[in-house]
């Protein structure tokens, strides 16, 4: 028991001493895999952006701003992705670029909402309200709604390329809907594609 203990420890400090390299994200030349990695979400991200800011969607008739959520971004691939690696740079990159105003009041995925926006009216509508002065409460009706929403899918399909290798194609969607009248006001999107040994696994 003792000698598989002492076996143990040593396999664990081999373990922590194998080389670790620190990734350079603005300038990347490690080796491209067959499945989505940080690289492709920020392509992706990059495009839409670019392309949403430049269509003129954003742009409101009296020179206000739109009211942005994100509804949801389906994961339609063989991989267990957190769609959140795209929407969360896009709406990095939205609200920095000043034409919109995101809400958390409401959204797809409880990532996209902050939960005290309701907590507190729920806390202002109970017994424990009573508590807390009314002039720091907010008010019933103050809530915006949203104008807008992003919604979208990533999509994956595996093809044969040839009898060694295999082709893998991903597809970023996103589209903006007006809410209120549910008109359509921009979609793109963006293909990734990758050639590898049938050998890679994709998933």
């Amino acid at each position: 028991m003792k000698k598989l203990a002492m076996l143990f420890i040593a396999t664990a400090f081999m373990a922590g001493c194998e080389k670790v390299t620190k990734i350079d994200t603005t300038n990347d030349a490690g080796k491209q895999v067959m499945a989505l990695d940080y690289r492709d979400f920020d392509q992706a991200a990059s495009e839409m952006i670019q392309s949403l800011l430049h269509s003129g969607s954003l742009n409101r008739q009296d020179g206000g701003k739109y009211v942005l959520t994100t509804s949801v971004v389906t994961n339609d691939t063989m991989q267990r992705i957190d769609t959140d690696l795209l929407t969360s740079k896009i709406e990095e990159d939205l609200s920095s670029s000043g034409q919109v105003v995101m809400t958390s009041a409401v959204g797809g995925k409880d990532s996209n909402r902050d939960s005290m926006v309701n907590d507190i009216r729920d806390v202002r509508d109970s017994a424990k309200g009573d508590e807390f002065d009314r002039n720091t409460m907010p008010n019933k009706g103050t809530l915006i709604a949203p104008d807008l929403s992003l919604s979208g899918k990533i999509y994956q399909n595996n093809l044969r390329y040839d009898k060694k290798n295999q082709q893998v194609e991903y597809y970023f969607q996103l589209k903006l809907t007006d809410l209120k009248t549910g008109k359509r006001f921009w979609q793109k999107e963006v293909l990734i594609g990758k050639r590898g040994s049938n050998k890679t696994v994709a998933w």
